[in-house]
């Protein structure tokens, strides 16, 4: 699972709405299965299954429809990823949510060959570490990211200023005086901004916000934790792969672009079966079984 598991790391957070539920989701997709964190920020609830589980779940919830577990893995990636993208455009499927105990299930309705398609996904509270790997790791990087970006702005701004003095005393005057401006003075900004601007600047909400304006950092700093991992299990040297990870800037890590949810690519599909192929990518097979006999195909 280790393949889901950096996958999902590294994907956005999505804000969704759904009924009077606001929640927080990421999810990643494979051939092999799928990975799903969901965070009310009350609670973060989480589910990883394989392909043996999609099996059968698939086969209790649509009995009327066979498929090899990649197609139902594809179809349900074809659900999820415009609700995660853009969520003035749901696409076909109804989604909700039920909390159970300490679980939460969503759930998705939709259509597939003419068929009803349901899936139940079955998230139980996700723990500690997942958390930590997630959300407080992910955020103190970002607040220290931040923050080191403040400071290099107040040395610019420093630096403007020293640059405008030397004009002013070489005799250059400003044609327009509304564009005049007071040198730059960090403290009086910094208290400036936390009696007037920090109640608006870190209101959380019901998170739209953070997923709004700050994924492009968000998965920068996990791709930063992910290189910085595979480098201690490629080196056994904690120290050299710091000194080293510390070395590339935020500026290459935020150019970088998002990754969207991954499609689960398609099986081979079984021999003595006509196919019927979608978009550039052939989907696997599915038959809508009814007593026993072939009714139809899906792609």
């Amino acid at each position: 699972m280790e393949e889901l598991e950096q996958g999902l790391l590294m994907q956005p957070w999505a804000w969704l709405q759904l009924a009077e539920n606001s929640l927080l989701a990421k999810a990643y997709i494979t051939k092999q299965g799928y990975a799903l964190l969901v965070s009310d920020l009350q609670q973060v609830w989480h589910e990883q299954v394989d392909t043996s589980v999609v099996s059968q779940r698939a086969k209790e919830l649509n009995k009327r429809l066979t498929a090899p577990p990649a197609a139902f893995l594809c179809h349900l990636d074809d659900l999820l990823r415009p609700l995660l993208k853009d969520t003035a455009c749901p696409g076909k499927a109804t989604f909700s949510c039920d909390r159970v105990a300490e679980a939460l299930i969503l759930r998705v309705r939709s259509e597939l060959s003419g068929l009803p398609f349901y899936w139940n996904f079955h998230c139980i509270l996700a723990s500690p570490s997942l958390v930590s790997q997630h959300l407080i790791r992910p955020l103190m990087g970002m607040s220290l990211a931040l923050q080191c970006q403040v400071r290099d702005l107040a040395t610019l701004l420093r630096m403007k200023d020293l640059e405008i003095q030397d004009y002013q005393e070489s005799g250059a005057t400003l044609s327009r005086d509304r564009l005049k401006t007071e040198p730059f003075e960090e403290n009086s900004f910094l208290e400036q901004f936390m009696v007037e601007k920090l109640a608006e600047a870190c209101s959380v909400g019901d998170g739209k916000p953070f997923v709004t304006n700050l994924q492009s950092l968000y998965m920068a700093v996990t791709r930063q934790e992910i290189q910085v991992g595979q480098k201690l299990q490629g080196t056994g040297d904690p120290q050299t792969s710091s000194s080293a990870s510390s070395q590339e800037t935020d500026s290459q890590l935020l150019n970088q672009p998002e990754e969207p949810v991954s499609s689960a690519p398609s099986l081979p599909v079984p021999e003595k079966e006509p196919t019927v192929t979608s978009g550039p990518m052939q989907r696997p097979q599915l038959l809508k079984v009814k007593r026993k006999k072939l009714r139809g195909l899906f792609s």
